[in-house]
């Protein structure tokens, strides 16, 4: 008989320690709470208020260029998210994107103070870069308090 063992023999159990999953899910939920915010970013631009239907969800996270009322474009893609870009440029990386990603749904965010004729104008970009269609991103209009 072993010195060592004290008692007999221990039955070994097979059912998976649950508590150290629960502790890395919460974790992970909680740095994705965090981190979802952070997530959309882009420029700040007043778009305006019309009623419109909601977009249908898609897998693809669309490629948005803005509007500002100065006349200057941006595009929501890589780090220089916030720096502005000519149009021309805009067009040739969002007909790379394009190429690769065919399906990729394309928008504009136009300021409300923003000249009719450079939102035409991006749009019309846009199309020549391969994008079948573009959307018009709106907010919908603010219910007046009595």
């Amino acid at each position: 008989m072993s010195v060592f063992r004290k008692g007999g023999k221990r039955k070994l159990v097979s059912e998976i320690n649950v508590v150290p999953y629960i502790d890395v899910m919460l974790v992970l939920l909680i740095v994705f709470m965090v981190t979802a915010p952070l997530l959309m970013q882009g420029v700040k631009v007043d778009l305006p208020d019309a009623p419109s239907s909601p977009m249908e969800d898609t897998d693809d996270e669309p490629l948005i260029i803005s509007v500002r009322a100065d006349g200057t474009y941006y595009l929501n893609l890589g780090e220089d998210e916030q720096v502005a870009k000519p149009l021309a440029e805009i067009r040739e990386t969002v007909a790379k994107v394009l190429r690769q990603k065919p399906k990729t749904p394309v928008l504009v965010w136009g300021d409300t103070d923003a000249r009719y004729g450079l939102i035409v104008g991006a749009m019309t970009q846009l199309q020549q870069a391969g994008a079948p269609s573009v959307g018009l991103v709106t907010e919908p209009p603010q219910q007046s308090q009595p």
